[in-house]
């Protein structure tokens, strides 16, 4: 039987030691880094919600669209934003534009004045930090957060539970810029692109009637 030196053992420990703290720095840099150069979030929050409140859509006299999905008493109360692709898999906080902070802290915000799900006279507009808090764990970022956002490839899908009603979408266009320019779409997420940017990545879904 081949015995190791107890040194080796050793040498190995402290290998798998500084490797495995490497690894957890590495995860924790682009939260650190966004947090010194952007006040803490401050700034990127603040670049989030001037897209809400210069975002103007057309009107419409309709009330409410016609197509809603099955209503399934098993699902959450809750409104949930799952996309399967990129691992999202959140709470849908609501919030004023005044107090927007609060619903970003938490992860996914819905910007007021728009539409829903069941009323898509509006797009439905959903905003998120990218690279979030000191705080939150790297799985809290990529399940609550925007993190992955970039990755997301036409005819992807998401879901959003509302009232107990799943609601999917697809995928038909992403872009760059500072300001949403496609309001015939019935939902929309974003976030933004860099560290201390005010580029912000959007992302463009149809509903699906399925």
């Amino acid at each position: 039987m081949l015995v190791m030196p107890r040194n080796l053992y050793l040498k190995l420990a402290k290998y798998l030691f500084f490797f495995g703290l490497a690894l957890i720095i590495t995860s924790y840099l682009p939260a650190v880094y966004y947090s010194a150069r952007s006040q803490g979030g401050k700034l990127i929050s603040r670049y989030l919600v001037e897209t809400a409140e210069t975002s103007v859509a057309p009107s419409s006299s309709e009330d409410e669209a016609g197509y809603q999905p099955a209503y399934d008493a098993d699902l959450p109360f809750e409104s949930r934003l799952v996309i399967s692709s990129i691992g999202v898999d959140t709470e849908i906080y609501e919030a004023s534009v005044e107090n927007f902070e609060e619903a970003l802290k938490k992860g996914v915000w819905r910007t007021p004045n728009f539409g829903t799900p069941v009323k898509r006279t509006q797009p439905t507009i959903l905003a998120a930090h990218r690279f979030g808090y000191l705080k939150w764990s790297n799985q809290y970022r990529h399940e609550n957060s925007f993190y992955n956002l970039p990755k997301l490839d036409l005819g992807d899908t998401a879901k959003i539970i509302w009232r107990q009603r799943t609601y999917t979408y697809a995928v038909y266009n992403t872009e760059e810029g500072t300001k949403i320019t496609d309001y015939g779409a019935d939902l929309i997420l974003y976030t933004c692109r860099d560290l201390t940017s005010d580029i912000r990545i959007f992302v463009y879904l149809r509903l699906l009637e399925i």
